[in-house]
């Protein structure tokens, strides 16, 4: 069999739970659901630092957070990965293409790829004094020439801010919106592709971060919905009650008015329902090209949006709508119609694709394959293929968040104030119900302390000799100051 095309497709900020597929209550996916249906969706799938800055550069270079030094988002570092994903399969023989969102410094850096089609959305410190769009972002120096209103218009016309709550539609052409342009260039460069080689192309979209302003069909659809309310934890407002912040529609920490928060749900929705549509126009092309048979599709994204659960917005945060992306594997030679439960973070998907591709995977990287598990036709392989936990982290809201997921518990450690957290997933994942808050996890007797003090001794080995100081004589310290950067 010869090598198989991979396609590595990102989105930016969708909720793992966000597939209709999977039963989210009014969302309507039908093609990515088309796609799961015809191969594995992984269920446990993570971020391991949910915002766009150190998740990337896991996905890119296959290296844990602790390794590539990014635990929260810091723009302007050098991309320094000296072995990474593109580069390998470049190494094997394969033709690297990156079009859309690569969030790397500085923007022209190819992480190894042959070459990039950029748009890296709002990258504030590209932006910064309004530098000529040709350095940093192709489809803003498109737009620029498509259109008489100029390149910053994207974001700064309608006040539709890349980190705010507000919603409303698209206003201009649609075919001049980020998420066709990504495609319509996917589909352009299987033109001028070379049909010696395989490829590895990955197609990166920067919706459905805000801003929320998809076509007015995709809003349209959502805009009159009746939502469900948002999960509220019995925790909330214990643990951030300082940190709400009602006036500002940019806010971690807010309860907005319903219409706020229901036409956000709606704009939200109507940028995924976009990019599903896309994505079918995009693989019908494969079809088209005689690529559809010989070609591996992984669907993720960098992280998640907490979209008003527990009276949270946007990332970075331990909770499952900010920690939790989405992960469909399909393709020759992967299982259909499976759901793989094996605990996986954006660091593997690096080794799964070699993997997948029949390629070797490098030493350097912290990556683990779960290729077996995906050929698998039954659930029996999810446990050895997976991890037995997963490590998280963020540094936000003046101080560092870490998190363990072990079985079916997460376990959260607050790095100001040493506060922990432990939730039951399998009974409670909405995350409604703190363990340690009732006090039920105090006790070690029970098998909720004992969740308790296995996460809390991971937390120990994972931090020890950390440069923060979090770990000081085998147990964990609070009150330390934060680092985005540990190098």
């Amino acid at each position: 069999m010869s090598a198989p095309n991979v396609v590595l497709v990102c989105t930016d900020q969708w909720r793992a739970d966000s597939l209709s597929l999977l039963g989210k209550p009014v969302l309507k996916t039908p093609f990515l659901d088309q796609l799961a249906a015809s191969g594995t969706i992984a269920t446990r799938a993570y971020s391991p630092a949910p915002t766009c800055v150190p998740a990337r550069m896991s996905l890119l270079s296959g290296l844990a957070p602790s390794s590539h030094g990014r635990v929260g988002y810091q723009e302007g570092l050098d991309f320094d990965a000296a072995v990474t994903m593109a580069g390998s399969f470049r190494d094997a023989g394969y033709q690297t293409q990156a079009i859309g969102k690569m969030h790397v410094h500085p923007p022209r850096n190819r992480a190894g790829f042959d070459n990039v089609i950029l748009h890296d959305g709002y990258l504030h410190a590209s932006r910064q004094g309004r530098p000529d769009p040709r350095f940093y972002d192709d489809y803003a120096a498109w737009l620029a020439r498509v259109s008489d209103r100029g390149a910053y218009t994207d974001e700064y016309e309608n006040g539709a801010h890349c980190n705010a709550a507000i919603a409303m539609p698209w206003d201009r052409p649609e075919y001049q919106h980020p998420t066709n342009w990504a495609t319509s260039e996917a589909i352009d460069w299987l033109y001028r592709r070379d049909p010696d080689r395989p490829f590895f192309l990955f197609l990166s979209y920067h919706r459905p971060h805000a801003p929320y302003n998809p076509p007015a069909w995709a809003f349209d659809m959502y805009r009159d919905s009746e939502f469900p309310p948002a999960p509220i934890g019995d925790w909330e407002d214990h643990h951030l009650e300082s940190f709400r912040a009602d006036h500002s529609p940019e806010a971690h920490v807010a309860r907005y008015d319903e219409e706020t928060r229901r036409r956000a749900l709606a704009g939200y929705y109507g940028n995924m329902t976009h990019i599903d549509v896309q994505l079918r126009r995009f693989t019908e092309a494969l079809s088209d090209f005689g690529l559809g048979d010989d070609t591996v599709i992984c669907f993720t994204s960098d992280h998640g949006d907490m979209m008003g659960d527990h009276g949270m917005w946007r990332k970075g945060y331990p909770y499952e709508g900010s920690a939790a992306v989405p992960m469909i594997f399909a393709g020759p030679g992967i299982a259909a119609g499976r759901r793989c439960e094996a605990l996986m973070d954006l660091t593997d998907v690096p080794a799964t694709l070699l993997d997948l591709a029949g390629l070797p995977v490098p030493g350097e990287m912290d990556s683990r394959s779960l290729a077996t598990a995906l050929r698998a036709p039954a659930p029996a392989a999810d446990a050895d293929a997976g991890r037995c936990f997963l490590h998280g982290e963020h540094a936000i809201l003046g101080q560092s968040l870490q998190w363990i997921i072990r079985a079916d518990v997460k376990y959260v450690w607050w790095s100001a104030t040493g506060a922990e957290q432990l939730f039951d997933l399998s009974a409670d994942p909405d995350e409604l119900h703190d363990l340690v808050l009732d006090g039920s996890a105090l006790d070690e007797t029970t098998a909720a302390g004992e969740a308790l003090a296995e996460c809390r001794r991971l937390l120990v080995a994972e931090l020890a000799g950390r440069p923060e100081g979090y770990v000081a004589h085998g147990a964990l310290v609070g009150g330390r100051r934060a680092r985005a950067m540990l190098r």
